[in-house]
């Protein structure tokens, strides 16, 4: 792989030290992006304290991933041997085609289930989903 492929992100993150070198970089913003860095070099320690990091650069190499850190002293540069961005999309179910049920469907549906739960109300249904087929069909 020779291509390089870069990606920038804005924001205030917080770093957090998740295991010997397992990192995370959370956004400030409760819906931005969080960042997982895997097998972070070891030099990486006295950054866990900066919490001025205004932006993060990734560049996947071949045998890495090259972070930049930018904060208010300067970029400071670490080396890990992989990263994942995890950046949720909060209006994820907004663009699924999902069914809406308007006033009479859902007063509809709330009659069928309240005859559900009666004692009978199952055998009274099958009675009056016959009598509408056999209106309909004959």
């Amino acid at each position: 792989m020779n291509a390089s492929r870069s990606r920038n992100l804005a924001g205030s993150f917080a770093i957090h030290e998740l295991g010997s070198d397992h990192w995370h970089l959370a956004s400030a913003e409760c819906t931005g992006p969080e960042i997982y860095l895997i097998g972070a070099d070891s030099g990486a320690a006295p950054i866990v304290g900066d919490a001025n990091i205004s932006a993060v650069a990734l560049e996947w190499r071949d045998h890495g991933v090259l972070v930049t850190l930018s904060s208010t002293d300067g970029p400071r540069l670490l080396q890990a041997r992989a990263a994942l961005i995890h950046e949720p999309f909060a209006q994820l179910y907004r663009s699924l085609p999902l069914a809406h049920f308007d006033t009479t469907a859902r007063r509809f549906w709330r009659r069928i289930f309240r005859l559900v739960r009666i004692p009978g109300g199952r055998h009274l249904l099958r009675l009056l989903a016959r009598a509408a087929q056999m209106a309909v069909t004959g």
